[in-house]
C-alpha cells in the first residue's frame, strides 16, 4: 500500500499535556553533548533570565513524538514504520522550553510528495504552552519506502 495522499491537511488532536521536568532536560542534554551550563544549572538558567533549565533546542522532538506516533498509527495512512526513515528535522521557535513547561502539541501534515514506490511526507507539530501560547513549531519529514 502506498501513502494515502488524502493525508495531506489532516490534523490530529492534540496531544496529553507534557510536563518538562528538570531531571528530563539534564538526561537530554547529555545524551547530545549540550554542555551549556543552562541546560543542567538552575543557577545558570536563572542568571540568563529563566526560570529554570533550559532544554536543547532538539528536546522538542521529545514532545513532537506522541503527535507522530498519532500519524504511525493512522489505519489508513499507508505508512509503516519497517519502511519510515526520519530523513528531515526543522525547528522554529517563539521562546525556548524550559522545566516546568506545560507543553500539548497537534500535527498537521503539510505535504506528500511520492517518488518511486514511496513517498516524503512532510508534518508540522505546533507545540504551545499551558497558556495556550506558541513555544515552537516542530517541521518532521518521513521517507517513506514502497511495497513492491
Amino acid at each position: 500500500m502506498s501513502v494515502n495522499p488524502e493525508l495531506v491537511d489532516r490534523a490530529f488532536p492534540p496531544t496529553t499535556p507534557y510536563l518538562v521536568g528538570r531531571e528530563k532536560v539534564r538526561e537530554f542534554a547529555r545524551a547530545v553533548f549540550a554542555t551549556d551550563p543552562q541546560h543542567t544549572d538552575p543557577d545558570a538558567a536563572r542568571a540568563l533570565g529563566y526560570a529554570d533549565v533550559v532544554a536543547p533546542p532538539t528536546f522538542a522532538m521529545v514532545i513532537q513524538d506522541a503527535t507522530l506516533q498519532q500519524l504511525l498509527a493512522e489505519p489508513d495512512s499507508g505508512i509503516a514504520l519497517e519502511r519510515t526513515v526520519h530523513a528531515e528535522q526543522r525547528f522554529q521557535y517563539s521562546r525556548p522550553i524550559v522545566a516546568g513547561d506545560e507543553l500539548t502539541a497537534q500535527l498537521r501534515v503539510t505535504g506528500i510528495r511520492p517518488f518511486g514506490k514511496g513517498a516524503m511526507v512532510t508534518s508540522e507539530a505546533v507545540i504551545t504552552d499551558a497558556a495556550d501560547d506558541h513555544v515552537v513549531t516542530a517541521v518532521s519529514v518521513l521517507l517513506i519506502g514502497g511495497t513492491e
